[in-house]
């Protein structure tokens, strides 16, 4: 039997190659780890194209980044490694002890669970890990008490750190948005919703302030289309190799997205939350 490899999609330079395994039918994806990835790529106007081949990277991880030829796999490291390229400045509106608290997880695991602050994000985080080694008892009490513990945290903040979003609200987003969208009827889904209504808010205004497109996006959306291959923040790719600044390359003469490249209509939901080897 024959089959047919699509071909490898080919971005400017400059600009991320995010490989994930396709979109979901109520979130744009059935994982927190490519929803982290994409929301910290929209939260900095990085430009990037999405592979949605569900490509795994050397190191039989997914998602994965490529950037200009070189793959990070790990959505942290990745993270990490586009700060230094993009030279993303430092998070201002932070006090110098909350970047402290915010830096010291992506150190190492055990300074990570140190941080009584950060306690529940990495819970969140590793959730779709281990799970399999819990009763669904375990898992439902786990689930209450971090859900609980988040949102006192929270408070009447609109965002985890204060009044601007923050690099941890991309992983916190990407967890709460599989439960609020993809448990529908659940009663993690159901718990949020009827005892824990300010993160029902967060969850709606991470989504509001950076997936404006969410509808196009997700395939049960009414006006889905695949976006694989399609670039995005075409405006931010950077200067060319004579040092001028590029053209605003995926767009068209009135500077809309032309059809996205290579794209297969074909797109399927499948895998559970945490799907694969996911980061």
């Amino acid at each position: 039997m024959c089959t047919v490899e699509r071909a490898r999609l080919k971005a400017p330079r400059g600009v991320v190659i995010l490989y994930q395994i396709g979109r979901g039918p109520r979130a744009p994806s059935v994982s927190p780890f490519p929803m982290k990835l994409e929301t910290f790529l929209r939260m900095h106007n990085i430009p990037y194209m999405n592979d949605h081949s569900g490509q795994f990277s050397k190191k039989g991880k997914t998602p994965w980044i490529e950037l200009d030829g070189r793959a990070i796999a790990d959505s942290q490291l990745a993270i990490e490694y586009m700060k230094t390229a993009f030279r993303l400045p430092a998070e201002a509106h932070l006090t110098l002890e909350q970047q402290a608290r915010r830096l010291f997880p992506y150190t190492g695991l055990k300074l990570w669970m140190t941080l009584t602050l950060l306690r529940l994000v990495i819970k969140l985080e590793t959730w779709g890990h281990g799970i399999g080694r819990h009763s669904s008892e375990e898992v439902w009490d786990i689930a209450v008490k971090d859900m609980t513990a988040l949102s006192d945290f929270l408070g009447t903040k609109p965002f985890l750190m204060g009044e601007e979003p923050s690099e941890v609200d991309c992983a916190v987003f990407g967890m709460l948005a599989q439960i609020y969208w993809h448990m529908q009827g659940q009663r993690h889904q159901v718990y949020m919703k009827e005892n824990l209504p300010n993160l029902v808010d967060y969850t709606v205004r991470m989504k509001t302030k950076y997936w404006p497109d969410w509808d196009t996006i997700t395939l049960e959306g009414a006006n889905y289309t695949n976006d694989h291959g399609k670039l995005y923040c075409p405006e931010k790719v950077g200067t060319n190799e004579n040092g001028n600044i590029s053209e605003k390359v995926g767009t068209n003469d009135n500077g809309n997205f032309p059809e996205q490249v290579g794209a297969n209509d074909n797109v399927s939901f499948s895998g559970p939350v945490g799907y694969g080897n996911n980061s």
